[in-house]
């Protein structure tokens, strides 16, 4: 096989010498073609390309061709693809061996719709034709298209590339259809230096020794899949491997780092099982890299790229003098996430990116069950509380939109992924999945994958699946939650005992943090509800309903938390949960702490009400309680920013609660401690110190002391929140320390967290300093725009307005995937009404308007947090008057 793989390539790249007589090929699905999105003429379709590229690093540029075998579907004398930043020096038509090639008779090249058009003297009869393209393009040192990362090794400075494509990038690299419905295959060969290692989607099936010394290195042809998932790196790697299934699993990293990755190759290998089994569809390439790199990207941390995922060091690799247990989670959860995609995006992939999140959200549901499946001592299954809140809090807004939504333009495609695409699929899955049950959904999930492989679908080709597995209305409901905005309430009225079943009334309406005259949308909504130790009933709540439960007791709804949507008590039925909140599951503890904490900012129940049930949470309660307890008590702090008196009473408080949990748990490991109460450990050293508690301050500054001499001091557990202490806490001579520590570190991964470091202080003074280390590139290409962005933390105005003062050196920073969020990401933290004006004079001046929606819910966010400031923040003074 490997034999006719590279027969085809080097069949393609010499297929300069043919005909304009038009080969008979198979019919392309032009019925499903002509529904989706598209930005390109339709009268031509690609079926193969056949690349060769020769990077020049040194210079930042590359020089290629490529030959794209394509199928005229309506004859035309003209072809436009995608392309952008390239200079095309050829281009030439075939059709067929043995018959003239006809050169193209203009070349327009449109940058802003990022188009190439290539004109020939006559007619394109209707038929298979081959394009030959010939061309150079630039380097980049960002993350988009092909771009380079420098980095230290062994004191000498290294440079190393690599490609990224989604969402519209690959235009940057090939002139192709870079739209997901235009699949084909590819065919790659690069011209490189000799002694570095090329890594591509597929294996490298031959490499030969040029007269200049370089080495010419083919890789066997690719599946059918689309432009975005193409991937090529270079650089001075090395590789460690490991086989299942018949598969080929590895790592890439830098050399000298290869030690670091033994988790994540071993997660590889158990993921890859796990999938196998759970997919009914075998993973279909020869081999599956994982290739991490230095530098870091304000968009992403890891690609799907089809046999070459692309991961940032931070992401995967385990240092052993930092890494924490958030990282070995993180490690894992990164690998099953990314190795999800290459069935949910790669051998199936959305249609258009209106339906991007039947790539996102099954990715991050898949990423969950497999980190619950294989590590059941991490109680994953309790981060669902977090993910549903952070899909709610964006879906809460007036500028939310539906999971599909339509997407017109690349600016729009870039802007949708986010909360709702990730979070709110993720949680509308998980509901399903338990609505319908676990074998019907697999079943459902197994047919769709064997029906689509290596096609493209839309969310109700997956609809139709799991409710032929299911026999439930599955579609029904589905629709109500991923084709319509906004998070559904139900409203639990005061509950009725009688002859030993407990009647309750509840009412479905829509939770909104800034819309509270507006009508509610309608959902069929599945709920679950129980008396407190009683059997749980089921039931589907559409406008209103009665449920009754066997069991007299304290009503729970959401029971078990799978739902999607808010749950608001009648004063009684909370007040009553209330005193039993120490007795629930915790998993309820954790949904109930959080509908209080955002139904009570939203001003619709008592602001308070979260910390009545944070002061009935015991000292042993699981980890993550307190965690989530913490994160909210530091929430609460940074809402009280420029109202010292109030935040010092909240501060008080905070002390008061967590000080005995850390106490409880101690600064040092247990022998036998659970992984959850290592991630509570880092949690409360960081609030803590936030929220001034001097012995934890005054602990952290002996450690750090003392590690110049005792490398205990600071073990690599505790080294990441004892640093975050003294960072925020930092004087001018404690800052000077941590930036010389910074610019000494010889390793990327270590010496990026440093230089973030220096964008978290407190000291104004000192976060101007940041901000003008942000403008060099002393920490790398890729740091400044971090650095910023940590300054933005706890000083959002300043770090705004400086971004904006300095946009065009910082616009280099940014990759261009997410410059039109990252500057609204900046001043929408801010709680100054001012900063409105701000953002909308930035939107006017450098955004076109339907690349805008970051900028919309960052002024959202903006007067949410003044309104929360104005109205709620007074309930909690009262509270903390009295109770603090």
């Amino acid at each position: 096989m490997q034999r006719s793989l590279i027969s085809l390539a080097v069949m393609a790249l010499l297929g300069l010498t043919s005909g304009l007589a038009p080969l008979t090929v198979a019919a392309a699905p032009a019925a499903k073609a002509a529904k989706v999105t598209t930005q390109l003429p339709r009268n031509a379709v690609p079926t193969h390309y056949a690349v060769s590229l020769t990077p020049d690093a040194a210079n930042s540029s590359f020089s290629a061709s490529v030959t794209i075998a394509l199928d005229i579907k309506q004859a035309s004398n003209s072809i436009t693809l995608n392309a952008a930043d390239l200079k095309f020096s050829a281009a030439a038509i075939s059709a067929g061996p043995g018959k003239p090639a006809l050169a193209a008779s203009k070349i327009s090249v449109d940058n802003d719709k990022q188009t190439a058009t290539f004109e020939f003297a006559q007619p394109l009869a209707v038929g298979s034709y081959q394009l030959k393209l010939d061309y150079t393009g630039v380097i980049g040192t960002q993350a988009t298209g092909m771009f380079s990362l420098d980095y230290q090794n062994g004191g000498d400075k290294k440079r190393a590339l690599y490609t990224q494509f989604e969402n519209s990038e690959a235009r940057r690299v090939i002139p192709s259809w870079d739209e997901p419905f235009y699949k084909a295959t590819f065919a790659l060969e690069a011209t490189v230096p000799a002694g570095q290692l090329a890594v591509s989607n597929m294996p490298v099936v031959s490499t030969s020794k040029l007269a200049d010394g370089r080495d010419l290195v083919r890789f066997a042809t690719s599946p059918k899949m689309s432009t975005y998932l193409l991937f090529f790196g270079l650089g001075e790697f090395e590789r460690a491997t490991a086989v299942e299934g018949g598969t080929e699993l590895g790592v890439v990293t830098q050399k000298g780092s290869i030690g670091q990755a033994q988790f994540a190759l071993d997660s590889s290998v158990a993921v890859l099982k796990e999938y196998n089994d759970y997919f009914g569809v075998k993973y279909p390439l020869p081999k599956l890299d994982n290739i991490a790199a230095p530098g870091r990207s304000q968009f992403f941390s890891a690609m799907e790229n089809w046999g070459a995922i692309f991961t940032f060091e931070s992401a995967i690799l385990l240092d052993p003098r930092v890494a924490t247990q958030s990282d070995k989670e993180t490690s894992f959860l990164v690998a099953a996430h990314e190795m999800a995609h290459q069935w949910f995006g790669d051998l199936v992939t959305m249609a258009w990116w209106d339906d991007l999140w039947l790539n996102e959200g099954f990715a991050s549901w898949m990423e969950s069950r497999t980190t619950t499946r294989l590590h059941p001592e991490w109680k994953w299954e309790l981060r669902a509380i977090g993910t549903r809140e952070q899909a709610m809090s964006r879906d809460a807004l007036a500028t939310t939109h539906p999971v599909v939504q339509h997407i017109s333009t690349v600016e729009q495609a870039s802007q949708a992924f986010d909360s709702i695409t990730y979070q709110k699929g993720e949680s509308v899955i998980r509901m399903l999945e338990n609505y319908v049950g676990d074998d019907a959904w697999r079943a459902g999930v197994r047919s769709y994958m064997a029906k689509h492989a290596y096609g493209n679908t839309v969310s109700d080709d997956l609809w139709r699946e799991v409710e032929k597995a299911a026999h439930k209305p599955v579609t029904a409901i589905a629709h109500d939650f991923t084709l319509k905005p906004g998070v559904p309430m139900i409203r639990v009225a005061d509950a009725v005992c009688k002859n030993g079943q407990t009647t309750v009334a509840l009412t479905q309406g829509e939770f909104s943090k800034d819309q509270t005259d507006k009508k509610p949308l309608s959902w069929r909504v599945p709920v679950i509800a129980q008396t407190l130790g009683g059997a749980p009933v089921r039931a589907i709540v559409n406008g209103k309903a009665g449920m009754t439960l066997p069991g007299c007791g304290t009503v729970l709804v959401n029971a078990g938390q799978s739902g999607y949507y808010r749950t608001l008590y009648a004063p009684k039925a909370f007040a009553a949960l209330t005193e039993s909140f120490a007795g629930l599951a915790t998993i309820d503890q954790m949904g109930l702490l959080s509908d209080s904490w955002s139904l009570g900012m939203a001003g619709l129940m008592p602001a308070s009400s979260f910390l009545d049930l944070a002061s009935k949470a015991p000292v042993d309660a699981a980890p993550q309680v307190w965690d989530q307890i913490a994160d909210s008590l530091v929430a609460l702090h940074d809402s009280y920013e420029g109202k010292p008196e109030q935040q010092a009473a909240l501060d008080r408080y905070a002390r008061k609660r967590l000080a005995p949990v850390l106490a409880r748990i101690g600064w040092t490991k247990a022998a036998d401690e659970a992984a959850p109460v290592a991630n509570l450990r880092e949690m409360l050293i960081h609030v803590l110190g936030v929220v001034g508690d001097e012995g934890v301050v005054a602990e952290a500054r002996r450690r750090y002391a003392a590690s110049a001499t005792d490398k205990d001091a600071m073990p690599a557990a505790l080294r990441r929140p004892i640093l975050g202490v003294i960072a925020i806490n930092a004087d001018a001579a404690t800052w000077d320390q941590l930036h010389a520590a910074a610019k000494e570190e010889k390793s990327s991964m270590i010496k990026s967290e440093l230089y973030d470091l220096l964008g978290t202080v407190k000291d104004k003074a000192l976060a101007q300093r940041a901000l003008e280390l942000a403008l060099t590139d002393e920490g790398g290409a890729t740091e400044g725009a971090s650095i910023l962005n940590h300054v933005a933390g706890h000083h959002p105005d300043m770090a705004y307005d400086f971004a904006i003062n300095h946009y065009a050196q910082l616009e280099k920073k940014v990759d261009g995937s997410s410059r039109s969020r990252y500057f609204p990401g900046l001043g929408g933290r801010s709680a100054d009404l001012a900063m409105i004006d701000k953002l909308r004079a930035y939107a006017k001046q450098y955004l076109p308007a339907e690349a805008q929606g970051d900028t919309k819910t960052a002024i959202a966010s903006i007067q949410y947090r003044v309104k929360l400031r104005t109205t709620r923040l007074p309930e909690i003074d009262s509270w903390l008057a009295k109770h603090g």
